[in-house]
């Protein structure tokens, strides 16, 4: 069956209120791939090496990953509503602090402050999206991973053609679209049923107590640090103006959206999750190679490539976080995040010391084993990674008259 039917038929008839809350999330991970053409000029610009302006990812994401004990604990007490627009306001004004920046280690800070509003949105929003949207949580992880798709491709973009004429515009820019975000949210969405029982912040790590949600982080976990290689360490690889660089994360952003949304699904119905999300790390691990050992024309290839596996391997730990166990969604989420972006603010911090320490060959290497041991979770736990009602046969099941894809 089409996904476009099935999964995403809905996409285009959803309430206001998730078009409202899909909305900002595309400008919440425009804000991820934001920084990757204006990183160059960014060091420029403060005068700072690209090992201290790659902390811009890590600081982002270190504070993403442990914000993620928080956010069911948050949520179950003021509501989802609440909760977006409180992360909302911290992208907003902490966007707009970092574009005051006089020093990296200002920035850094500001985007730390920036990472924590984000994750209250995104968690918030992925639960809002599930809990509101028409046709059911296959069309809603569909609509979710549109919105990645279409932030990571506009991302780029934004912070290419507000860079070129200061590196401080995008944050700038980032701050007014988030705060037009905060209005529509304020306005279309309803204040969201607060769950029957609180969250604790020790639940999303009982939660990694499933062995198959436990798998699928730490799986995700190494392919992390692989997507994040690429995209916080080959803008400097690739020493392109803001302009190209942002065409190239453009269009693997397009790659990115498309495979996610519409060529996942079909690959899933076809073969199975476990098996599409195995061959395509192995496919990632491969791409890596080639842009790290091959010519500049090579690494822009295989930089626009990698979106298509990385939008594969997106949607796939998406659907395999919120199904594999029995656990809330919401708590499912958190605990499968706090383990993966670890690995999103170690790769920006050690890929450019690996290059130091060695040469730039190597931390391509280093992203290709990562996501080879991604792989080989996903074969050694494969019985894990399946929930116990489903079987290990690719096969179309119907739960709640919604067409979900089992392996």
């Amino acid at each position: 069956m089409d996904p476009l039917d099935a999964g995403a038929g809905s996409i285009l008839r959803q309430p206001k209120a998730v078009w409202a809350t899909a909305g900002a999330s595309v400008v919440a991970f425009m804000g991820i791939g934001l920084v990757d053409p204006i990183l160059p000029s960014i060091a420029q610009g403060l005068h700072a090496t690209p090992s201290q302006v790659s902390l811009l990812f890590t600081s982002y994401f270190l504070i993403t990953a442990v914000a993620m004990l928080l956010t069911g604990f948050v949520s179950s007490r003021i509501g989802g509503k609440k909760t977006l627009l409180l992360g909302l306001a911290f992208v907003v004004v902490f966007a707009g602090l970092a574009g005051t920046s006089d020093t990296v280690g200002q920035l850094v800070g500001f985007r730390a402050g920036w990472g924590l509003g984000n994750a209250l949105f995104v968690s918030t929003a992925l639960a809002v999206i599930v809990g509101a949207a028409a046709g059911g949580s296959a069309a809603a992880i569909l609509l979710y991973e549109s919105a990645l798709g279409l932030g990571m491709a506009c991302g780029p973009l934004l912070g290419a053609v507000l860079g070129n004429i200061s590196w401080r515009y995008p944050f700038f820019g980032t701050a007014t679209l988030m705060a037009i975000g905060f209005l529509c949210i304020t306005v279309f969405l309803k204040e969201q049923p607060k769950p029957a029982r609180k969250t604790s912040i020790l639940d999303p790590l009982k939660a990694l107590g499933h062995g198959g949600l436990a798998s699928a982080a730490v799986s995700a976990f190494f392919y992390n640090y692989t997507f994040f290689t690429v995209l916080a360490f080959t803008p400097f690889v690739l020493n392109m103006t803001p302009y190209r660089s942002g065409a190239v994360f453009f269009a693997w952003g397009v790659l990115l959206a498309v495979f996610s949304v519409v060529v996942a699904p079909r690959m899933q119905e076809r073969f199975g999750s476990l098996k599409v999300l195995g061959g395509s790390l192995v496919l990632l691990a491969a791409d890596v190679l080639v842009l790290g050992y091959g010519s500049h024309t090579a690494a822009i290839v295989c930089t626009i490539l990698s979106g298509a596996f990385i939008g594969v391997n997106n949607t796939v730990y998406t659907e395999l976080a919120l199904g594999v166990s029995d656990a809330p969604r919401p708590v499912a989420s958190a605990g499968y995040n706090f383990v993966r972006w670890f690995a999103a603010a170690a790769a920006p911090y050690f890929a450019p010391k690996i290059e130091e320490w060695t040469d730039i060959h190597i931390p391509f290497v280093v992203a290709a084993v990562t996501a080879l041991l991604g792989a080989v979770v996903v074969a050694v736990r494969r019985r894990s990674l399946v929930h116990e009602a489903e079987e290990l046969a690719p096969r179309h099941a119907t739960e709640d008259g919604v067409t979900v894809f089992a392996n």
